[in-house]
C-alpha cells in the first residue's frame, strides 16, 4: 500500500521542510503527498476532502492545538477509519498526551529522514492491516491502554501510564512499574511497532517509556577479564524516574535518547 499523507503545521518553513524530507525518501518509502494546512480548520476541511491515510501533525498551533485536532479526527470518524497521526513537534513533553489521542508515533524536530521513513513504513503496514481486517475487528489496531498479565491463574491489567520500561530476558519480556515487575509474552518488536509514541528503544533488549526518562549519564566500566591492562570502557545509561535503576544505552540509540532530555 502506498500511503496518502497530509501535513499540518502553522509554520510555512516547517511544512516546506517536511515536504522536502518526503521528497528525499520517496524512493525508499513511496507515498503521495495529498495536501497541507497551516491551521486546524483548514486541516479538517483538507483531510475530509483528500482522505489521507496518515497525517503529519504539529502539536502547538494557534487556535485548536494539534492534540485537539487529533481528538476531533478520532471522534468524528464514525464508521470510517480515521487517519493515523504522527506528531512532528519541537517539544518532547507532549508524548504522553499524544498517546492519549491514539497517536501512532511522535517525532521531535529536527526530524531525520531515516526516522521519518521508518515511521511512515510502520504506519503503512498498520494501515494496510486495518483495511484488510473485517470492519468489526478494525478497532483492535488502535493502541492499547493496558498490558494484560497472567498471574496465578488470574488476569491483571497494568495501566500503560504505570509502565517505566520493558526488557527482553530469555523467552519473556519483563515489564517494570514503580512498585514491581511482571512477565508478559509480547515481543519487544511488536510493542515498539504498536506503541512507538509511548516507548523508545534504548538498547536491542529494552524499551523505555518516554515519560520515565529523566536523564542520561556516562560511566566507566572495567571489563571482566583475567588479563592485565584492560582499559575501562565508556558506557551511557538512561536515568529513570521513580526508581533507582539504570539501563544501558546502545551507541546506535544514544543520539535519540539524548535529544529527549535536552
Amino acid at each position: 500500500m502506498i500511503p496518502r499523507i497530509f501535513i499540518v503545521d502553522d509554520e510555512a518553513p516547517a511544512r516546506a521542510r517536511l515536504s522536502t524530507l518526503l521528497s528525499d525518501i520517496v524512493a525508499e518509502c513511496p507515498h503521495y503527498l495529498v495536501g497541507e494546512a497551516g491551521h486546524a480548520q483548514a486541516a479538517l476541511e483538507g483531510i475530509a476532502a483528500t482522505a489521507p491515510d496518515l497525517v503529519l501533525l504539529d502539536v502547538q498551533m494557534p487556535g485548536m492545538s494539534g492534540l485537539q485536532l487529533a481528538e476531533q479526527l478520532l471522534n468524528n470518524a464514525g464508521s470510517t477509519e480515521p487517519p493515523l497521526i504522527i506528531f512532528v513537534t519541537a517539544y518532547d513533553d507532549y508524548a504522553l498526551s499524544a498517546f492519549d489521542v491514539q497517536a501512532f508515533d511522535y517525532l521531535v524536530k529536527p526530524v531525520r529522514a531515516t526516522r521519518l521513513a521508518q515511521a511512515i513504513a510502520r504506519a503503512s503496514r498498520v494501515r494496510q492491516q486495518v483495511q484488510a481486517a473485517p470492519a468489526a475487528g478494525s478497532a483492535t489496531a488502535r493502541p492499547r491502554q493496558h498490558f494484560a498479565v497472567q498471574e496465578r491463574g488470574r488476569m491483571l491489567l497494568v495501566p500503560m501510564s504505570e509502565v517505566l520500561y520493558l526488557k527482553a530476558e530469555l523467552k519473556y519480556v519483563t515489564l517494570r512499574t514503580k512498585t514491581r515487575e511482571y512477565l508478559i509474552e509480547d515481543s519487544l518488536v511488536s510493542i515498539e511497532e504498536e506503541l512507538a509514541a509511548y516507548f523508545v528503544r534504548v538498547h536491542r533488549n529494552a524499551l523505555v517509556a518516554r515519560h520515565a526518562i529523566s536523564g542520561v549519564e556516562r560511566v566507566m566500566h572495567l571489563p571482566h577479564s583475567d588479563g592485565d591492562g584492560e582499559k575501562p570502557q565508556e558506557i551511557w545509561q538512561v536515568i529513570l524516574r521513580d526508581i533507582d535503576h539504570r539501563l544501558p544505552i546502545s551507541r546506535r540509540q544514544l543520539a535519540e535518547i539524548k535529544s529527549l532530555v535536552r
